[in-house]
């Protein structure tokens, strides 16, 4: 078990077996760390009750938030059960998309007519103004249409000052905006060194509002609550290059004493993983080895052997069968993922409805052999719930496989570009710790790798306009409550 350092503690409830605690602890969420907990449950006198052990993310993970344990720790003693709830603490989330336009602006231009662009500041309470949001320029016009944006509402009512030719300004309020397009919402643009100097001066312009919507931002942890599930899938790369799995030089070595670097990674992602998937079934695959009976090269064979249902129980079960693996199957070559990606997202396409969304790690030590297959491949997958964790083990060098990761350019197939980013690639030689502690190596790897899943859940959510179901009802029982 990792240190754990104490955080707080419930109030004293009397003479009850059936405490329902009222005190809330509010702990930071970290989806991509696995941030372990543990709970005593002691008695006024200080005498030790029991307890127990889990980790945060299998109670936010759990139905409903809801998690129910059993107490422990007084050998031969039944201790009772504790539950869990937990809700996640957010400011306002609701995001406001509008549009503005204006017309007869001044003239600012010596050779044409103005540049404009809007420059919204929110007013602090000590009665100064700080910048929020800025519109694009729209080039040599008086009676620009702006482009709608959006903009968190918390930004608008809770810089950097280019030198640029100042036309004018209007004060309005969100209550007022939120009336959408209206004779309201047309405001004349002042300039009051203008109206100093002439008397005749009416303004500068108007800027008009042509539309102004409210909605919700929904976060990861409204859909884990409303039951969308992780569906986690491994990958691990058989092919020859690794070595022979017999000597110690091999990436897939069995050492007694240590875990090789493939099982570090499986290890490290999916503990984390696992925790947002009831039913603790993954299916586990291989590529790039001779499989028996035939001797016949394969790209997507499952580490159980089971052709019929390739889950293996939780992470524990995949690390078996994949040292049982390199035991029966001839690594061979050539290293092609377009083959598992395909299958993955061929099970995705089944299910685009939010209460599911599949995670594919593939574990490779090379360069990958069908790069044009794989693009369109991770192309056709970006339209899907769906999301690819790539990690490299070993010396080799690993530049082509930035190609799929797109986080600069998004990756393309046939002058089709995908449609999400969906793929992360890291090596795993940058977060071995120098001192061997593989337990620090693997906390590196995981908060890496896992950091853009949820945004990339998100995204698909959005994309197809899914909201989160309601979160399962806590039935009310007496009950320890965590809430986040």
């Amino acid at each position: 078990m990792p240190v754990l350092a104490f955080f707080g503690r419930t109030e004293v409830i009397e003479n009850t077996l059936n405490p329902d605690f009222v005190r809330k602890f509010v702990l930071d969420y970290f989806f991509e760390e696995k941030q372990n907990l543990r709970f005593d449950v002691v008695c006024l006198l200080q005498s030790f009750l029991g307890q127990t052990f889990c980790t945060l993310g299998e109670i936010i993970g759990s139905a409903g938030a809801r998690l129910e344990r059993v107490l422990s720790g007084i050998p031969g003693k039944k201790c009772g059960n504790i539950i869990f709830t937990a809700e996640e603490l957010s400011n306002c989330r609701d995001i406001a998309t509008m549009q503005l336009c204006a017309n007869k602006l001044d003239k600012k231009d010596f050779f044409g007519k103005s540049d404009p662009f809007l420059v919204f500041y929110r007013s602090n309470e000590d009665g100064t103004f700080t910048i929020c949001h800025k519109t694009e320029v729209i080039k040599n016009t008086l009676n620009p249409v702006w482009q709608p944006f959006t903009i968190p509402v918390r930004a608008l009512c809770n810089g950097d000052y280019d030198s640029h030719d100042f036309i004018g300004e209007f004060t309005t309020s969100y209550r007022e905006l939120s009336r959408g397009q209206s004779q309201f919402n047309v405001y004349e643009v002042l300039n009051p060194k203008k109206k100093g100097r002439k008397k005749k001066y009416v303004n500068s312009g108007t800027v008009t509002l042509l539309s102004f919507k409210v909605e919700s931002e929904y976060t990861f942890v409204d859909f884990i609550r409303g039951g969308t599930q992780l569906n986690f899938t491994v990958a691990i790369d058989f092919t020859a290059s690794n070595g022979n799995p017999a000597q110690p030089t091999s990436l897939h070595y069995m050492s007694p004493y240590q875990m090789n670097a493939y099982a570090m990674a499986l290890k490290a992602v999916g503990e984390i993983i696992q925790d947002y998937d009831s039913d603790k079934l993954f299916p586990a695959y291989g590529f790039g080895a001779k499989i028996p009976p035939d001797g016949k090269v394969s790209h997507a064979f499952p580490l159980n052997t089971d052709c019929e249902n390739a889950n293996c129980v939780a992470i524990e079960g995949v690390l078996e069968a994949y040292y049982e693996c390199l035991r029966t199957v001839q690594l061979y070559g050539p290293t092609n993922f377009a083959p598992v990606i395909n299958q993955v997202a061929q099970c995705a396409a089944d299910v685009t409805d939010g209460s599911q969304y599949f995670v594919l790690l593939m574990i490779t030590d090379g360069v990958i052999s069908d790069m044009v297959q794989t693009k369109e491949a991770v192309v056709n997958a970006s339209s899907l719930p769906m999301s690819i964790i790539i990690v490299g083990v070993g010396p080799a060098e690993f530049d082509a496989m930035e190609e799929l990761d797109g986080d600069e350019v998004r990756v393309s197939s046939k002058g089709r570009a995908a449609e999400r980013d969906i793929v992360q690639f890291v090596p795993f030689r940058d977060y071995i710790d120098r001192s061997g502690n593989q337990v620090l190596s693997m906390a590196r790897l995981a908060k890496d790798v896992l950091a853009e899943i949820p945004e990339q859940l998100l995204s698909f959510m959005k994309s197809r306009g899914i909201e989160p179901r309601p979160a399962l009802s806590n039935s009310p029982a007496t009950h320890i409550t965590v809430h986040l």
